[in-house]
């Protein structure tokens, strides 16, 4: 097991954070997360076309890369550092994984080339109800709430009799966009009414969610890494400047131990993630286990350390002017974006045979 990255895999983190670094500013976040949609969408379509970063894991002959869960977690890393508003994780993470596990050939042939490049965007959600109509399928149900459902192209839903593919074109599907806390990163309400929908085949629906849940786990982790870095970067910077009471802020040792604290946390996030994605690639029979573990151990600790940022930077930290407030809101959205605390537990107390 490798937890250190090779010289690929530094040369992918530099190259997507030079590439973030001129074009996901915080003007240029806040500027995207103010649009209707919610992001870039010339952004989005450079980040599939000219970084290549949509298609990671999608196999060569399906327009992909072909690269592994190792490379993904390091995209996701950086995105989460800086904020960047858009459907990565419904896209490139979810419908891109759930697609892969199907036993669709036909499926994957027609849509991972697309959502690769970024010309579709993809998401998952589950909840509708089946009905066999005419020789085809519609589905019914209220979809709530779908990441990045108000700008996707399609979405691959978990129906009582299987998954199935719907087109947010169609007739029959009506999207409601969710005001959340986190203003970077969208949900939406999908309200399904007789919807067209294509069966798509698989020998289990639920080891493809499984599955798929799990990557997302890992991918998350990876984000909220991120997430830790640039909050700890941001709050050791204004400690150093910040004088109160004739000192340094960074002087105090109250804030010497904070920043510490937030220090080997965010170390120990990095280990369990680049484990959880090493073993997506290497080792699938460790992978629920190991990300069961990041999703324990990272959730609460991104939470942590953005809450501490926030309060280390003192009043300017709740301000709409300072992106301490914006990290600390995602890291509370993304703590329950997968499930509560309890859950996680005791999925990983089930999972050690606890």
């Amino acid at each position: 097991m490798e937890l250190t990255l090779d010289s690929q895999q530094r040369d992918l983190r530099d190259g997507v954070g030079k590439f973030l670094a001129d074009h996901a500013g915080s003007a240029q976040v806040r500027a995207a997360m103010e649009t209707g949609a919610g992001f870039d969408r010339d952004l989005w379509r450079r980040m599939g076309r000219d970084l290549g970063v949509l298609g990671l894991v999608v196999a060569d002959e399906h327009g992909g890369a072909g690269a592994g869960h190792v490379e993904r977690s390091i995209v996701s890393e950086e995105l989460g550092r800086t904020l960047l508003p858009s459907p990565f994780l419904a896209s490139a993470v979810l419908a891109v994984d759930v697609l892969d596990a199907l036993d669709d050939q036909q499926a994957q042939r027609e849509l991972l080339p697309q959502l690769a490049s970024g010309e579709l965007i993809g998401t998952v959600a589950e909840g509708a109800r089946a009905v066999s109509r005419d020789g085809g399928w519609v589905l019914d149900g209220r979809l709530t709430p779908v990441l990045s459902g108000d700008v996707a192209d399609i979405v691959l839903v978990r129906a009582d009799s299987g998954w199935f593919l719907v087109r947010t074109a169609d007739s029959g599907v009506q999207r409601t966009t969710l005001r959340t806390l986190d203003p970077t990163r969208r949900m939406a309400r999908l309200d399904l009414q007789g919807a067209p929908a294509r069966a798509l085949s698989t020998k289990d629906s639920s080891a493809v969610k499984s599955q798929a849940d799990d990557l997302a786990a890992v991918a998350l982790a990876a984000e909220q890494v991120g997430g830790m870095r640039s909050v700890l970067d941001m709050t050791v910077e204004y400690a150093k400047s910040r004088v109160q009471f004739g000192r340094l802020i960074g002087s105090y040792q109250a804030v010497k131990h904070a920043c510490a604290d937030m220090y080997s946390a965010k170390e120990q996030a990095v280990s369990l993630v680049r484990y959880a994605a090493w073993a997506a690639d290497h080792d699938p029979a460790e992978l629920p286990m190991a990300a069961a573990l990041a999703q324990v151990y990272c959730s609460p600790a991104a939470f942590d350390a953005a809450a501490n940022g926030v309060v280390l930077h003192g009043g300017i930290g709740y301000t709409w002017e300072h992106d301490a407030h914006l990290f600390y809101k995602r890291a509370k959205t993304s703590e329950v974006l997968f499930g509560s605390d309890r859950a996680r537990r005791l999925r990983l107390a089930d999972l050690m045979g606890a």
